[in-house]
């Protein structure tokens, strides 16, 4: 991508440090190659799933776009302005366990969503090089050789280093709209001049029933139109690329990039809805029957079709490029977008290996999702289709469900009780996908259960770091304390408490069975009320008290990493935790869970898993593990 940018770690509220922006209209177009690319199979979907209805079924799509989906986004945008999206939202409203395994829920569909985007435009963009009449007699019928070529591509691109998104997008984007609109003005004009195709297609509406009929047959079809609705998430995900007004970034809500995206996302959903409204009509009333219908020369490229009848091979023929073109940067803005979503939330709450930030390993990893999936579907596109309305439909019911939430807590009423009529919309629209097309819901599942068992062994693992993001200072006098204690002989020990009564009678036991050198300090940790957290700065407290100090770390998110972290910076001369003897599987999971545990085992396995690291720092404490 064009741009990195730096984030604080928590959801919706996040502020980004943009190396580069650009203007809203340019940034539009990245958008666009993910939005307007549907264009290359939307209309044929749309024939095969509401055939001579298919128009009023899109109008049905068009109006939930502009009164359903994009006002959802225009508040996802106003609050989730770092480009994490409606998963940040309801990651801020769902705090702690629930918090995370929600946000693991949606990047499930978020991942479905995006790989299905990649192998289904690659699988398009195959079907219309092998349709075309100059390239057919070349790659015959190798639909699925030839989508696994384009992924590989992808890949590679990847893998190289993709640079300058925004221009590319643009140079895609831009001449394949023109395209679409000299394809679609020929039709309209081809439509005005046969005045028996309106008539003809009237009569058909008239044998499947009244209007009433017709509206309510094409709103139980219109969830297998829901391919049309892709793009909003990306549109919300591109924002830090947006150059907002002067002082943007220094602003805690950065008014004018919020103002630009919705701009963004306004024009590019009143562009859609109008090629979607008009490829319909002029695809129901000009392409017959047995060439939308699956294996017909129209099924997946309609609109090539009418390019190659009405224009001519060689102005189709440029067609299908630019198709093709667009279908494979629909991948690659795709790819980018995980790329940029995955790195931003696994990895920081500890649930994804350091080595899943990297760029390079991903996209190997997503490389192999991509050839599975396409292998699994035979680059068929109709067939990829559920599974992509699915990962779209259920991003933004999750966005519609944050939104209503959001507005609720904020006090406004009104717009809350919309954005609930919106849940309503998007939670019938999403069930009717899943009930029609399962396996849409059987691919995200895959998808969950793969990030979640994953998740769960990286936390695991990564259990035994740090986990510390620093340290601050409660005042200056602790800060002077501290100094006078570090790299001195003193003496940790960690407390559950730090009644006087109890450290002074612990001093006593510990001089009197230990020989000790040095003063004795006490160790108390406080943990943070979310202890899913995975990083978190300590705050310090230390004051000093008879012969003893007291050090007070508040805000942790695991007491043995905590203690642990000390003593990594303190240096002191020996180290004296009890043992609890308790169940260590309960143990075991209280730590996992909430941070607890068996605490003196813990910071004495930190510690070694540490110094493996750090070979070079030979200051080690001695430790000592008491039974009490």
């Amino acid at each position: 991508m064009v741009q990195e940018e730096t984030a604080e770690p928590h959801g919706a509220g996040q502020r980004t440090v943009p190396h580069e922006t650009h203007p809203w209209y340019l940034v539009i177009w990245l958008t666009g190659v993910d939005y307007f690319s549907t264009l290359g199979y939307q209309p044929g979907i749309a024939l095969l799933a509401a055939g001579a209805i298919s128009p009023i079924a899109t109008a049905i799509l068009v109006a939930v776009t502009l009164f359903c989906a994009l006002p959802i986004y225009i508040q996802v945008a106003g609050r989730s302005y770092a480009g994490l999206g409606s998963i940040a939202m309801l990651e801020n409203l769902l705090p702690g366990w629930w918090g995370k395994l929600m946000v693991l829920i949606l990047l499930g569909f978020a991942a479905t969503d995006f790989v299905i985007t990649m192998t289904l435009s690659a699988s398009d963009a195959a079907r219309h090089a092998t349709q075309n009449p100059y390239l057919h007699p070349i790659l015959g019928d190798a639909n699925l050789a030839l989508a696994l070529v384009l992924l590989a591509l992808l890949a590679a691109v990847f893998l190289r280093g993709f640079k300058e998104a925004i221009t590319l997008a643009t140079w895609v984007c831009v001449p394949y709209l023109l395209l679409n609109t000299i394809v679609l003005g020929r039709a309209l004009f081809i439509t005005a001049t046969h005045p028996s195709a309106i008539p003809h297609w009237i009569n058909a509406l008239r044998a499947q029933g009244d209007w009433k009929h017709l509206v309510i047959s094409a709103a139980i079809l219109f969830p297998r139109l829901a391919l049309g609705l892709s793009g909003f998430e990306t549109g919300v995900s591109v924002m830090p690329l947006i150059a907002g007004d002067p002082g943007d970034d220094s602003a805690d809500r950065p008014v004018g990039r919020i103002r630009k995206t919705r701009k963004l996302l306004i024009t590019a959903a009143l562009i859609m809805s109008v090629l979607l409204m008009v490829s319909s009509f002029v695809s129901v009333l000009l392409v017959p029957e047995e060439a939308w219908r699956e294996g017909g020369e129209a099924s997946g490229r309609v609109l090539a079709w009418m390019a190659h009848e009405y224009l001519g091979n060689v102005f189709g023929s440029i067609y299908d490029f630019s198709t093709i073109l667009v279908l494979w940067f629909a991948g690659a803005s795709a790819m980018a977008g995980l790329l940029h979503l995955v790195p931003r939330y696994l990895p920081r709450v500890g649930l994804a290996p350091e080595w899943v930030a990297y760029a390079r390993p991903l996209v190997l990893l997503l490389f192999g999702i991509n050839v599975a999936v396409t292998l699994i579907f035979r680059a068929n596109v109709e067939a990829q289709g559920g599974a992509y309305a699915t990962g779209v439909l259920v991003l933004m019911f999750s966005a519609s469900i944050a939104a209503a939430f959001s507005l609720w807590k904020e006090g406004r009423r009104a717009l809350s009780g919309y954005c609930w009529a919106v849940v309503l919309v998007f939670a019938y629209t999403t069930g009717a996908n899943i009930v029609e097309r399962r396996d849409g819901i059987i691919i995200a599942s895959i998808f969950i259960l793969f990030i979640v068992v994953m998740s769960g062994i990286s936390r695991y693992w990564r259990a035994q770091e740090l986990r510390v993001g620093g340290h601050s200072f409660s005042s200056p006098k602790s800060q002077q304390l501290w100094d006078t204690l570090v790299g001195k002989k003193i003496n940790l020990v960690p407390v559950r408490s730090l009644d006087e009564s109890y450290c002074i009678s612990r001093a006593e036991g510990l001089r009197r069975y230990y020989k000790l050198e040095g003063q004795l300090v006490f160790v108390h940790v406080s943990l943070l009320d979310n202890r899913s957290e995975f990083l978190s700065p300590l705050e310090i407290t230390v004051r000093k008290e008879h012969s003893h100090s007291v050090i007070e770390a508040s805000q942790a998110v695991a007491t043995a990493n905590a203690i642990a972290y000390l003593s990594e910076i303190l240096k002191p001369s020996a180290m004296y935790m009890g043992l609890s003897r308790q169940n260590l599987m309960h143990q075991s999971f209280r730590y996992f869970l909430l941070g607890e545990g068996e605490i003196g085992l813990m910071v004495y396995s930190i510690l070694l898993h540490h110094w493996e690291k750090t070979p070079e720092d030979d200051i080690r404490p001695c430790i000592f593990l008491l039974s009490q």
